[in-house]
């Protein structure tokens, strides 16, 4: 943000602006790499579901239509600052059918863990104990950034891509690498 200008407490951003009909989204994009902490508002002209659901990848927090009544907009503003997503029940559908329709978790070890470092298999064993990266950092007198690094070496070289299936990966002890022994 240029200096001299309050940091916004929300950004409400149309996907419509004077270059063209969906440069809005381009602004959001921008507000993100910028700003990751300011939440925004995606204004859009309709509940046009892949718009919808561009607008929440692209970081928007609530989604707004112009067909709405005007009276919803600052509830929408409010729960957004509040640190709460807005999204009608339509928008909502949207999202679990998209989350329904992606590949389902993967469970399945295939000899993995032999390819972690023992500080790797450390936060693995923590994370499947449920510690957050926070908890796993103190735990291991390393930093918060520094587990993030490691979960997603682990993530690579176990071939998952969430906390989630790490967890079932960890727990499904089918792997013939020992977790280590929970100190």
């Amino acid at each position: 943000m240029p200096s001299g200008l309050p940091r916004p407490d929300v950004a409400l951003i149309s996907s419509r602006l004077e270059d063209g009909p969906l440069t809005g989204f381009k602004v959001l994009h921008e507000l993100r790499a910028a700003e990751p902490k300011i939440p925004a508002v995606m204004l859009l002209d309709s509940t046009d579901r892949d718009l919808v659901i561009d607008a929440f990848r692209g970081g928007a927090r609530g989604v707004f239509c112009r067909d709405y009544s005007f009276d919803a907009l600052p509830k929408c503003i409010r729960q957004v600052y509040e640190g709460h997503a807005f999204v009608s029940p339509l928008e909502l559908d949207f999202l679990l059918d998209l989350v329904i329709s992606t590949s389902p978790l993967k469970v399945q070890p295939s000899r993995g863990m032999a390819r972690l470092t023992v500080r790797e298999r450390d936060v693995v064993h923590l994370v499947a104990d449920g510690m957050r990266n926070q908890e796993i950092a103190n735990k291991l007198a390393l930093s918060e950034h520094t587990i993030r690094n490691y979960l997603l070496r682990i993530y690579d070289k176990l071939g998952i891509s969430s906390r989630v299936e790490l967890v079932l990966y960890a727990v499904s002890g089918t792997d013939s690498a020992p977790m280590p022994a929970n100190e």
